[in-house]
């Protein structure tokens, strides 16, 4: 094996606030410990929950670097002691609790997957977060099952587009909302059944026009806020709101009145804390069900644009305008 640096280029946060505060440094090179791989990144994926922390709204796990960023793709160049499903060399793409803006990131060995046969190492970046994201959320949690609907807020969004093509590959009717008469079309386009522009149309009325009065049966919801009572408004009965962020703000007055009649559940989740065997889990089950539809190419990640890593701040500023539609993904070391 080549010999290591000592140290590498990351992007810290240097003080909480606008994207401004993202510099490009050098930082000592991680560790694998005995259960991690050592990544070479060589792209990684911009998310919401980035935006978060660097305005010190969601602090990285106890133990967790500081380094922002949630999902990469690279080349394995070192391996702990007890994994036993990866070799140095292997091309992967990881979920991580953090440290993806960086040169070099560690990530568990059971987070990790092959970079689906086709894919580039940057279409690979634009993978790990919402994919387990949605997998954990749309099937698992919420049980989504056959000839049930769900709505998606933020269609245009990595998770949207994400759900979008998953449950349209498996069959499900999916609705979504976006923000322009353009995002609409997109969304429609990778197979949303209807897409509701949200500054034009009043989404619980419309959806309950489009399922005869029925309402969906699954909802995911990234808003909150203010969403909450015109979900549970268009939620069919025995229906589940799954909420996975609060754009909307976190507080929200509700009518309890149609949750105990009609059976709804109100649910949430957030993935970056949760287990390393939670996390194994789901990778295990899109090693299993959608990586076959990624190297099929049934489905497709969207990218919007990628920047150099020492452009994260342009990175974040995009996807703080909402004029993106897919994914924004950072291009980190050439390969």
């Amino acid at each position: 094996m080549h010999s290591l640096p000592d140290s590498m280029h990351a992007i810290a946060i240097t003080e909480p606030g606008s994207p401004e505060v993202l510099k490009l440094t050098q930082r000592p090179l991680p560790h694998a410990k005995e259960d991690e791989v050592l990544i070479k990144v060589y792209a990684a994926g911009i998310n919401r929950p980035d935006m978060m922390q660097r305005a010190g709204l969601y602090p990285p796990p106890p133990g967790v670097t500081d380094i922002p960023g949630l999902e990469v793709s690279g080349v394995i160049i070192s391996v702990g002691d007890r994994v036993n499903d990866w070799q140095i060399g292997d091309s992967v793409c990881a979920l991580v609790a953090g440290g993806g803006y960086a040169e070099y990131v560690t990530a568990p060995g059971s987070q990790c997957l092959p970079i689906p046969r086709g894919l580039t190492f940057r279409e690979a970046a634009s993978i790990p977060e919402t994919y387990f994201t949605v997998w954990s959320n749309v099937f698992d949690r919420a049980q989504l099952a056959e000839k049930e609907s769900i709505l998606v807020h933020g269609g245009s969004s990595g998770i949207g587009t994400t759900a979008i093509q998953l449950c349209r590959a498996f069959g499900r009717k999916i609705f979504v909302t976006a923000g322009s008469d353009e995002k609409c079309r997109t969304c429609e386009t990778i197979g949303a059944s209807k897409a509701i522009n949200y500054r034009s149309e009043d989404f619980s009325e419309r959806i309950m026009a489009l399922t005869d009065n029925k309402g969906v049966d699954v909802i995911i919801d990234m808003v909150a806020g203010d969403y909450t009572q015109p979900n549970l408004k268009c939620l069919a009965d025995d229906g589940r709101i799954v909420i996975i962020a609060f754009l909307g703000g976190v507080k929200t007055n509700i009518n309890m009145t149609d949750i105990l009649r009609r059976r709804l559940t109100i649910t949430g989740s957030t993935l970056r804390p949760r287990s390393t065997e939670f996390k194994a889990n789901i990778a295990l089950s899109l090693r299993n069900k959608v990586w076959p539809l990624l190297e099929s190419k049934a489905i497709e990640p969207l990218i919007f644009r990628s920047f150099p890593l020492g452009h994260a701040a342009d990175a974040h500023r995009l996807m703080e305008s909402s004029q993106h539609i897919g994914k924004i993904t950072l291009d980190v070391c050439d390969h």
